[in-house]
């Protein structure tokens, strides 16, 4: 079956139309059947269709002038061979559901195609899976690493329940010890306050600087140091001299904490938050603050992904947003 160039397009004659109805490929036009790029180069490699003049080193050579063709055409090549029908947009590709194809099938994957080397916008990946959701479809992000092999990531707007319950409103007194406060151990059994601090010893319980700044934040704590009571504004200064993450660490965790959930360090994941719902013993989800409008390389997202994986864990990136805290979760997928 031959096609030809017309412009930039790829087109096959009417004799094509049974390509489409048979296997998806391509968008019938009057003229025939339209080939994007990457379906053109793959039919050339198999043998199915022909272009006069242009084998395919030479295809590829010429459609590779547009610098993201050869990784969109490996996640092309490698989606179809996995039996599925493919089409470019709305992001890069959608991918039907198997077995089903254009004009008779629905889509199950929208797909976008990315460089182990590029920078993750937050803001955009939140716009683009908010979209994919929106269309009852999956967000996949299809990576090609530097040696050209794929690894696939699905990505969803992950909505946490509220489980919060009851507490105890009546305020605590905390003595500051550095950056730290101390708080008898009778006043932790109070409902909603045990998931807080470190026990120091049987009659003293030691909080964290994040602790003690929602917990006062809330009014249920008073800080005192050497008898007087401190400010909370000039007590959050001095912790902030110290940790520039301050600000999207503590809106995750205030959010996270008035939702019912307790977030305690994820340090030895290499994450801000590891985070326990009380259904477990053990935490079930890793959660790292991202500030709004920051970018993460692909490459520092992988890495999080395998280590959660690795000890059973959800791995969610908890985003600031016009409309408060989002929570984007990745987890590797085969299709």
């Amino acid at each position: 079956m031959k096609a030809r160039f017309d412009g930039p397009r790829v087109i096959l004659g009417p004799e094509g139309r049974s390509l489409y109805e048979q296997s998806g490929y391509g968008r019938p036009e009057k003229a025939g059947l339209r080939l994007a790029p990457e379906e053109a180069a793959y039919l050339v490699q198999r043998a199915k269709i022909e272009i006069p003049r242009y084998d395919f080193d030479r295809l590829l050579s010429l459609f590779a002038q547009k610098s993201d063709f050869l990784r969109n055409f490996l996640v092309y090549r490698d989606i179809r061979e996995r039996g599925y029908a493919i089409q470019t947009g709305p992001h890069d590709f959608r991918v039907f559901k198997r077995g089903q194809r254009p004009g008779s099938g629905r889509s199950q994957y929208l797909v976008r195609v990315l460089s182990e080397r590029d920078l993750i916008d937050f803001d955009v990946l939140l716009k683009e899976a908010t979209a994919s959701a929106h269309m009852r479809k999956q967000h996949v992000l299809a990576v090609v690493d530097d040696e050209n092999e794929l690894t696939y990531y699905e990505v969803k707007i992950a909505v946490l329940p509220d489980i919060s319950g009851e507490i105890d409103p009546k305020p605590l007194e905390g003595i500051l010890v550095g950056k730290a406060a101390i708080i008898s151990t009778s006043e932790m059994n109070a409902p909603g306050m045990q998931s807080y601090g470190m026990r120091l010893d049987d009659t003293r319980i030691m909080l964290s600087p994040l602790e003690i700044l929602y917990l006062a934040g809330t009014g249920r704590l008073a800080l005192r140091r050497n008898g007087e009571c401190q400010d909370l504004g000039v007590y959050k200064e001095s912790v902030a001299a110290n940790d520039v993450e301050l600000q999207e660490k503590f809106h995750v965790y205030e959010d996270l904490r008035k939702l019912g959930y307790t977030p305690r360090t994820g340090y030895k994941f290499g994450h801000h938050f590891r985070v326990y719902s009380g259904q477990k013993t053990h935490s079930e989800m890793l959660v790292h603050a991202i500030a709004g409008g920051l970018s993460l390389p692909m490459s520092t997202i992988s890495r999080s992904v395998r280590l959660a994986h690795s000890v059973k864990k959800k791995m969610l990136f908890g985003c600031e947003y016009s409309t408060g805290i989002q929570y984007v979760e990745f987890a590797r997928v085969k299709l």
